[in-house]
């Protein structure tokens, strides 16, 4: 068998990058580390001139927000945290695009909870929205929205929305900018012994012992976090590295070779979308004439204009299945109109949508992106 080779974060077809505020925001002065960001900057347009789609998912404006408005040092009342974090996201965001702009590149701001990427409908929204982004060449900054996130809609750290934003935007990398270099086989700090881990083909129980036990939806803090976000990001198709960031040009050092620890995905980004709708129990039937499932075969999206029939109630993200004008399956996918919706538009042009639903709506019924066959 060939030896495993860590990817080659050159080759990233699309690329997300998560920033901490320990990298971020000075810790002693609560000041942007302007040069820093700037290296990053740099970084980015290199990668966006390979051809690369870039995502960052940045912290910082909490801890930007706090210094402007003079709360103390130490934990804040939840209040206090979302007061701070309105005053800092306008300020995170006009540092990226700032940092971004010298070198021609658009920004965009995404603010994201836990419940965005859990509600189907959102998650449909929120992916269509990057795909868009993406394709108009802007670099998203992505954050969690902690002026109205509470506990129990929050992903609580940006490692772990790091690994979702990933997964929903099909990237094939996500890198961890962090404060250690990698995952090691015990805590360094402690066991003068411990050695880096390089390669990470599979996160076994041995694995998440050197995190400091099994990893679950409930750990927080530090490796097992880390750990988390790996096993949504590789489940997904995306190779996942652990590096220090706090270096300039972080991703040009990751490069050439600065350690790190890569997690290896199963499989590739695509294929796990496409297990993930497969396994889905249909909430409805859409039915094609010929045409439509000519058009489906050859990889196109299914437009209203090819449907000829639509049954069973179902809402927007929903999963329903796609019959030839026989009756059979053709597969499955993830609808962008509610039932009534679509028995609306079914067999109209997608220009004639507006004038029936009294919204510009998606040209596409069911996107090629949410479907498998």
């Amino acid at each position: 068998m060939a030896a495993l080779t860590r990817p080659d974060i050159q080759a990233a077809r699309r690329l997300v990058i998560k920033i901490g505020s320990a990298l971020l925001v000075d810790r002693e002065t609560g000041a942007l580390r302007a040069d820093w960001l700037a290296s990053l900057a740099s970084d980015v347009a290199e990668a966006k001139a390979r051809g690369t789609d870039v995502i960052l998912v940045s912290s910082g404006s909490i801890a930007l927000g706090r210094r402007v408005l003079g709360l103390p040092a130490g934990a804040l009342a939840l209040e206090q945290s979302q007061a701070a974090a309105s005053v800092g996201q306008i300020r995170l965001a006009r540092a990226y695009e700032e940092a971004l702009a010298p070198h021609g590149i658009t920004t965009g701001q995404v603010l994201l909870t836990l419940e965005d990427t859990a509600d189907r409908r959102r998650y449909l929204n929120s992916r269509a929205t990057f795909s868009t982004l993406l394709a108009l060449g802007v670099v998203p900054i992505v954050n969690e929205n902690d002026t109205v996130a509470t506990d129990e809609i929050r992903f609580g750290d940006n490692d772990r929305l790091a690994a979702q934003v990933a997964a929903t935007v099909g990237a094939d990398q996500l890198v961890l900018l962090s404060d250690v270099d990698g995952l090691y086989s015990a805590n360094p700090s402690l066991d003068p012994t411990a050695a880096r881990i390089d390669l990470v083909e599979a996160i076994t129980p041995e694995i998440e012992a050197m995190a400091g036990g099994p990893v679950s939806d409930v750990s927080s803090g530090g490796m097992k976090t880390k750990l988390l976000a790996a096993k949504t990001a590789v489940g997904a198709g995306c190779a996942m590295v652990i590096t220090e960031g706090s270096v300039a040009h972080p991703i040009a050092a990751l490069a050439k070779g600065a350690p790190c620890t890569w997690f290896l995905p199963e499989g590739d980004p695509q294929a796990a979308r496409k297990r993930w709708i497969a396994a889905m129990k249909p909430k409805g039937e859409i039915t094609v004439d010929a045409g439509a499932a000519r058009a489906l075969g050859q990889g196109k999206s299914l437009l209203p204009a090819g449907v000829t029939k639509v049954s069973g109630k179902f809402g927007r993200g929903d999963p329903v299945a796609i019959l030839d004008p026989d009756g059979a399956v053709l597969g499955k996918g993830l609808v962008r109109y509610t039932g009534g919706e679509a028995a609306a538009i079914a067999g109209c042009q997608s220009g004639d949508i507006e004038g029936i639903l009294g919204y510009a709506g998606r040209a596409a019924l069911i996107h090629r992106d949410d479907m498998v066959l």
